[in-house]
């Protein structure tokens, strides 16, 4: 009985699907947001995505997300509100040049998981989850999701009769094996 509880034992820590290790590849991701400005929606993407991202679709609860992306990057199509969006009122990329997200749970859910992590923009930190997607690509797997935040939230940008406090984030992240 021994020799048979152990062998089931070897069998099972052999076939244990460990996550694998991927980095995001930025130029095939896509970090864009969108917000009410004079009630129109004003878009915008962010690029030098970075970080480690650790991921195996059996066991999600092993996983984890550690990205950045460069804030001084952000690309509204118009340079001079690219350049005020980077001034302190805004995202102060002087004092916080990365907006950060490290992940603390993730689930499996009905439509693909769920993960819940820290969001950190210009010093501040906040607790979000938000729904995802993962496909098989080009070797690699990419990642959809979504969230809002309120821009006040992260002391982005003071009260304002014309400028939405909502945030619409949506991301497209391709990483490859690495």
């Amino acid at each position: 009985m021994k020799v048979v509880l152990s062998f089931l034992f070897l069998l099972s820590v052999f076939f244990t699907v460990k996550a694998q290790q991927y980095k995001p590849v930025d130029n095939k991701s896509e970090v864009k947001f969108t917000i009410k400005n004079f009630g129109l929606n004003t878009s915008g993407t962010f690029n030098s995505l970075k970080g480690a991202i650790s991921f195996n679709a059996s066991d999600p609860a092993a996983a984890s997300f550690n990205v950045t992306i460069d804030v001084n990057t952000i690309n509204t199509g118009n340079d001079a509100r690219d350049n005020h969006l980077r001034k302190d009122e805004y995202f102060d990329v002087e004092k916080f040049p990365v907006i950060s997200f490290v992940s603390k749970n993730i689930q499996r859910d009905q439509d693909g998981y769920t993960v819940t992590g820290n969001l950190t923009i210009k010093g501040i930190t906040k607790s979000i989850s938000f729904p995802f997607t993962v496909q098989n690509q080009d070797s690699g797997l990419l990642f959809t999701g979504g969230f809002s935040i309120d821009r006040k939230d992260f002391g982005v940008g003071a009260s304002s009769a014309v400028l939405g406090n909502t945030v619409n984030v949506s991301l497209k992240v391709y990483a490859s094996k690495g």
